[in-house]
């Protein structure tokens, strides 16, 4: 095995656990892995004779005069608590907000391409149907002209004799 596999291993073996004896064997036959082992046996010996500094005996007067004076203070102002508030909070409670304006941005981008796709198809077909249109028109035109001539020659000849209707 290589030494990366013994590394956690070997710092395991350090924390109260017993060397394996493949880990025991590697670090008798491997020089870098016998000296991070002493290494990191010193460490531990080391952090094993360091003693924590005892508290001050006024420690306790001292944190109950701090917090009294922090409860006398004035009350801040809105906008001081507001600074406060977005400069020290963890911006988890933005997360929901800042979820809806993503979906809202996105919908109504979606929204705009969608509108401006549909208003290009409507202007493309515009534009393709007004010669139809126009032809349409033309159409209607002539079929009204050949009713009006169809009328009139219904009348037939005047009581005179002339093409003119009688009144």
């Amino acid at each position: 095995m290589s030494c990366k596999n013994y590394q956690d291993e070997l710092a395991e073996s350090l924390f109260g656990g017993t060397a394996s004896a493949e880990l025991t064997k590697h670090i008798a036959e491997c020089a870098e892995c016998a000296k991070e082992a002493k290494g990191l046996r010193a460490t531990m010996d080391l952090l094993d004779t360091w003693k924590a500094p005892e508290p001050s005996p006024y420690f306790d007067q001292k944190m109950t005069v701090l917090m009294r004076e922090e409860q006398a203070k004035a009350p801040a102002g809105f906008f001081e608590r507001m600074r406060e508030y977005l400069l020290l909070s963890t911006g988890r409670q933005f997360r929901p907000a800042l979820a809806g304006g993503l979906a809202l941005a996105l919908l109504l981008g979606g929204g705009g391409y969608a509108g401006v796709t549909v208003l290009t198809q409507q202007h493309q077909q515009v534009q393709a149907s007004a010669a139809v249109d126009d032809l349409q028109i033309l159409d209607r035109n002539e079929q009204a002209i050949q009713q009006m001539d169809q009328l009139l020659d219904d009348d037939g000849p005047g009581p005179d004799g002339s093409d003119q209707p009688a009144s």
